[in-house]
């Protein structure tokens, strides 16, 4: 994949703004704790960053459709650099922290869907699962060898350091997208209007049966991982008994399973519409749920948080692959805006129920609920695709 120049400049610039994430990432949330001393305080970071999402992604995703999508990127880049350093300046006022905080999601409601359309007019449709494995094996990679770093970088340096890394990530991710040429989006229909293209994109999602069953199983997956993701350290303390290095050591079982997961997948598969490796890592992360509430021994707990994240990252990868095969170019930035949509939704009503469920009824039952949740989408995602190819024939 990296022999292709087009793929190369959009791998380089997605990974150099998550090295910045992860630095900002953990210095908001820092941040946000020392300004309001709860826990309540940082939890609204979360619902500060899901809310742009949920108000304005169909119409980016719109946006997307209609105006080349490398300019949107290099814009949402521009603004964030711009926030991100405002953020060295006005990082003592915890109102003016969640506005910016705001601004930044709102960025990426423009870059998520904008980068993820472009894919595909990189790469030709069997080399998807390898070009998405790529970006997210950066991503986790990211994640694990950064946020020790970013948290020490705040312990010895404060906020400030933390942010200006994150604005300089945006420039470089900007800079290195200037250079990348993307063929034109076709426009197959007669345009009507921005909120007639809007809804047609929600019609798309309603009426296509695969686009429909994909959603579906966006939404309960997000129901599920939203609490049980949430709510692992109170697993670890309420069921396992563990003390703090014992949480560290369940992250990091994940991580290690997340890194694998698409070096195993690439070596099994290069077509993305085969049903067993789209819906089938929900069933896998399903039974990892009900095994981590029924069990309490550590070492089984660690093997099954391995295979969580190796299903997490197999599924990502495929379901994304399958997206973008099974989309029109002139679409996707719309159903990729509406899959966030989908996604974001689901995990904070997640957030909010699962931790009314633990206080009533134990950690336990978030697990059992979120192991059945993850089940039902499988089965949605299976009978949808059996139904269609059925269908073909």
């Amino acid at each position: 994949m990296f022999a292709q120049p087009g793929y190369r400049r959009l791998w380089a610039a997605r990974t150099a703004s998550q090295w910045g994430d992860v630095f900002a990432t953990v210095a908001l949330s820092l941040l946000i704790f020392d300004l309001t001393g709860s826990a309540l305080g940082v939890s609204t970071v979360v619902v500060v960053e899901i809310l742009p999402v949920l108000l304005l992604a169909p119409f980016a995703g719109t946006l997307v459709d209609r105006l080349p999508r490398v300019q949107v990127m290099m814009a949402a880049d521009l603004l964030r650099a711009a926030l991100a350093v405002s953020l060295i300046f006005i990082g003592d006022d915890a109102v003016a922290v969640y506005a910016v905080a705001f601004g930044l999601s709102l960025g990426a409601v423009f870059f998520n869907p904008a980068a993820s359309s472009s894919l595909p007019a990189l790469v030709a449709d069997r080399e998807l699962i390898a070009a998405n494995s790529g970006i997210w094996t950066a991503a986790v990679l990211s994640q694990i060898a950064l946020a020790p770093v970013a948290g020490l970088l705040y312990a010895a340096a404060g906020a400030g350091p933390a942010f200006g890394i994150n604005a300089a990530s945006f420039l470089l991710s900007a800079a290195i997208l200037a250079g990348l040429q993307l063929p034109k989006i076709p426009d197959t229909t007669r345009r009507q209007g921005f909120f007639t293209d809007a809804a047609a994109g929600l019609r798309l999602l309603a009426t296509d049966r695969l686009l429909r069953a994909l959603g579906i199983g966006q939404l309960l997956a997000a129901l599920s991982a939203g609490a049980t993701s949430a709510l692992l350290v109170v697993l670890a303390r309420e069921h396992l008994g563990l003390a703090p290095s014992g949480y560290g050591q369940l992250l990091g079982a994940i991580g290690v399973g997340a890194v694998l997961g698409p070096l195993v997948l690439t070596r099994l598969v290069s077509d993305p519409r085969r049903p067993t490796f789209v819906f089938g890592p929900y069933l896998l992360r399903g039974a990892v749920d009900l095994a981590l509430a029924t069990f309490t021994a550590l070492p089984v707990a660690l093997i099954a948080l391995a295979a969580y994240g190796l299903g997490t990252s197999t599924g990502a990868v495929t379901f994304n692959s399958l997206l973008q095969a099974s989309t029109a170019a002139e679409t996707r930035g719309r159903v990729f805006a509406l899959f966030d949509v989908f996604w974001q939704l689901g995990r904070l009503v997640s957030l909010l129920v699962g931790g009314l469920l633990a206080a009533a009824l134990g950690i336990e039952a978030v697990y059992y609920l979120g192991g059945a949740l993850l089940m039902m989408a499988a089965a949605v995602g299976w009978l949808s695709l059996r139904a269609r190819t059925s269908g073909a024939v």
